[in-house]
């Protein structure tokens, strides 16, 4: 092992930034989850605050709104991860059977370029386009004979509105991951499909989406660790009290807790509940991406 080290001594070196980044950013961190068994109080510190176990977990959970938050969170993360996989595949599907290359590649741009915005700037414009009053939606609505719809007032339509524009805003840089994927594939064997008169559903049945299969589980099984990761800055952007009932999640109340309501150690006992809940998820995924796929990540 001396002897790896001493050989490798310049790598480890090159790679010795990143580690230092990581640990003072996400390690060092990790020692504020005491807070989740104090009565926390700044001025007295860690060490000085009053040690009260499992209290902050209990009393959390005992609130009304906690188990709601979770569910949205699930359900939210669950439909994002399900559309995820399913319209980035359609697309990169879809494309990869265009022969004119410029037009291939300018669907591609295009699709793509939201994915650079931060949802700082698309809330703002989604905003606008769904404003109940003079948005282009709602103009369009009207024109059509039909009522405006508070879209972002909705506690009906929010969830689904959260997955349409997420999905918009990352789907183009998923497909360009699936094309890729594409490339890899032996075109003998679509050559081969052609001479059994194997149709263009057939070759995408038989031959393409079984070599896509390992980006595919590879995907599928990184976004399982975000489960309960609805997406924050989307929805502290866009949810208002008036959709707290079906669009809050778990991080919106975390936020709302621990910043705005300086209740620290309560916060810091949901978001450890979710890490765990996370790491549980990503562990059984990565089994079942090796159990049934035989796929291995690490």
């Amino acid at each position: 092992m001396k002897k790896g080290l001493v050989k490798h001594r310049y790598l480890h070196l090159m790679i010795m930034p990143a580690f230092l980044l990581v640990f003072v950013y996400q390690y060092i961190p990790m020692f504020g989850m005491v807070m989740a068994f104090q009565n926390y109080i700044p001025a007295k510190g860690f060490f000085g605050s009053e040690w009260v176990g499992l209290d902050n977990f209990i009393y959390t959970f005992s609130l009304p709104g906690t188990m709601r938050v979770f569910w949205n969170t699930v359900f939210i993360a669950l439909m994002k991860i399900v559309v995820g996989l399913i319209a980035p595949i359609c697309t990169a599907l879809l494309l990869n059977e265009v022969t004119q290359r410029f037009f291939k590649r300018g669907v591609q741009t295009i699709i793509y370029l939201p994915h650079f915005l931060s949802w700082t700037i698309l809330s703002g414009i989604l905003i606008d386009i769904l404003s109940p009053s003079e948005g282009i939606v709602n103009q369009l609505i009207q024109w059509l004979g039909f009522k405006p719809i508070f879209f972002l007032g909705n506690n009906d339509l929010f969830p689904y509105l959260l997955v349409v524009t997420n999905e918009w805003k990352e789907f183009g840089f998923s497909t360009i991951i699936y094309l890729a994927a594409l490339t890899s594939i032996n075109p003998a064997l679509y050559e081969a499909a052609v001479m059994d008169g194997a149709g263009r559903l057939r070759q995408t049945w038989h031959i393409t989406l079984p070599g896509m299969r390992p980006i595919i589980v590879l995907l599928a099984t990184l976004s399982m660790s975000g489960i309960l990761n609805a997406g924050f800055e989307q929805v502290f952007n866009l949810y208002n009290p008036l959709v707290y009932q079906s669009g809050d999640i778990i991080d919106t109340y975390v936020y709302r807790m621990g910043i705005l309501s300086a209740q620290y150690s309560n916060a810091t006992a949901v978001g450890m509940l979710k890490s765990i809940i996370s790491c549980i998820f990503i562990s059984g995924s990565y089994y079942l991406a090796y159990r049934f796929a035989r796929y291995r990540i690490f």
